[in-house]
């Protein structure tokens, strides 16, 4: 009775302010991409590169997340699939090129590491508040939030990254980190095309039973 009246609905981002929301954290992903990314080569940290292709995927997807935000369940869904399949991509990248590097290592640049992943940080916290309030909802809502909380985990990983890094004096620390976070996008995949499925069947049933 209560799927009737729409009380188990989920949030679906239709809401002028979850909008303006997710543009600021658009804005603060793009520019955090190029910063970490030109920081990563810099430094030759493989986990910063990690970080600021999370950064990119972020930006992009949330920008999908944003186009589709009122539209059918069929659309909501095949974008947080896209958003999905793209996590799995950057997770089996950051884990074959971390798989390369343990046999190409070059020490990267702690201080670098540091100053970077804590920017990084700071970013990334900003935007875990300001959606906060919308944590919870459909899987393309869902799935921004997965992200942005994958970047907040991710950066204190870098920073343990690169204080290890200036302990050892070896790259292994950023190599660990990087599968690390490498797991944890797979691990978010998994979440988001699993809830896209569920909810794209629990659609089609209702439709089957409303045309019966």
């Amino acid at each position: 009775m209560s799927g009737c009246c729409g009380h188990d609905a989920k949030f679906d981002g239709v809401s002028d302010d979850y909008k303006r929301r997710l543009w600021i954290v658009i804005a603060i992903n793009a520019v955090m991409f190029f910063v970490e990314m030109g920081a990563g080569r810099l430094a030759q940290s493989q986990a910063l590169q990690a970080d600021a292709l999370d950064f990119l995927g972020d930006a992009l997807t949330y920008g999908i997340s944003l186009a589709v935000i009122g539209a059918s369940i069929q659309a909501r869904t095949n974008a947080a699939m896209f958003k999905g399949i793209s996590l799995l991509l950057v997770g089996l990248w950051v884990f074959g090129s971390t798989v390369y590097r343990i046999f190409y290592t070059e020490v990267p640049t702690a201080e670098i590491m540091g100053v970077i992943g804590f920017l990084a940080l700071v970013a990334n916290l900003a935007s875990v508040l300001i959606l906060m309030k919308y944590k919870d909802g459909d899987a393309n809502v869902r799935s921004v939030w997965l992200c942005s909380r994958n970047d907040a985990i991710g950066n204190v990983a870098v920073m343990f990254a690169a204080l290890g890094v200036w302990g050892t004096t070896t790259a292994w620390p950023d190599l660990v980190v990087a599968s690390l976070m490498a797991g944890l996008f797979l691990s978010s995949a998994y979440q988001i095309l699993t809830q896209a499925l569920d909810e794209r069947r629990a659609a089609e049933t209702s439709q089957c039973e409303l045309d019966n």
